[in-house]
């Protein structure tokens, strides 16, 4: 398999790549989406730039990423990416689209309707995977993600921007339970970000401020991010 990654920065589609080439396929090009609307309904829309660096720190070449910019309304959006694929197709030879969707149809669906006009497949590794025991996995096998945005009554603000720690996963599944939301955040009840992964040469290091917006939803705004050494998390929060 020759596939093309939709990275968006957070931990599932960067853990969606991380297995697919752990089982031997080749990656073909990164394409990275960044929404103009912060309420898009198909793309991650906090911080995109921030995974041109973590496609750095996997030590991919520049030659095989590429920052698409779409409206990030519903449905135009969709229209918008696949016409870019298919012009990138030209240029890049790939036969899948690689995408972390989990339980959402709306996602797997759009994604599936852009590679039938390629003519490629979809892999969505994650597919159907339980959602508690991916959390503990990802913390497991070496990921360190950070909470970049809560949208969700149960998640308290504290939890931003603080590296997830098998202890803070088991938090995360307890208030899921209490509260009703999704333990991965696939309902979009927060976004993360991605500051170590096994197939990264460095760390990602981010520096910003947390910030109220309403009484349950909190952003962690960035301000500034570099590589750093592997193997050494560093998140200040300001």
């Amino acid at each position: 398999m020759k596939f093309c990654a939709l990275l968006s920065g957070g931990k599932d589609s960067n853990y969606a790549l991380y297995r697919a080439l752990k089982e031997g396929h080749t990656l073909a090009c990164v394409v990275i989406v960044k929404p103009i609307r912060d309420d898009s309904w198909l793309f991650h829309a906090v911080y995109p730039e921030i995974a041109l660096l973590q496609a750095e720190a996997m030590g991919l070449e520049k030659e095989k990423v590429f920052l698409f910019e779409v409206s990030g309304e519903k449905e135009t959006e969709v229209s918008e990416l696949e016409n870019y694929m298919v012009k990138l197709r030209k240029e890049i030879d790939f036969d899948t689209i690689l995408c972390g969707a989990i339980s959402s149809r709306y996602q797997l669906t759009r994604f599936e309707k852009i590679a039938g006009r390629l003519g490629v497949k979809v892999y969505s590794p994650l597919w159907g995977i339980d959602q508690e025991k991916y959390m503990k996995q990802l913390v497991e096998e070496g990921f360190v993600f950070v909470i970049t945005k809560i949208m969700s009554m149960g998640l308290p603000p504290d939890f931003l921007a603080k590296p997830i720690d098998l202890i803070h996963v088991e938090k995360i599944i307890n208030l899921s339970r209490l509260y009703g939301f999704n333990p991965a955040f696939e309902g979009g009840e927060a976004e993360t970000l991605v500051v170590e992964a096994p197939h990264y040469r460095y760390s990602i290091c981010i520096e910003g401020v947390r910030e109220s917006l309403t009484e349950f939803e909190h952003v962690f705004k960035i301000s500034k991010y570099w590589l750093g050494e592997k193997g050494r998390t560093c998140v200040a929060i300001l």
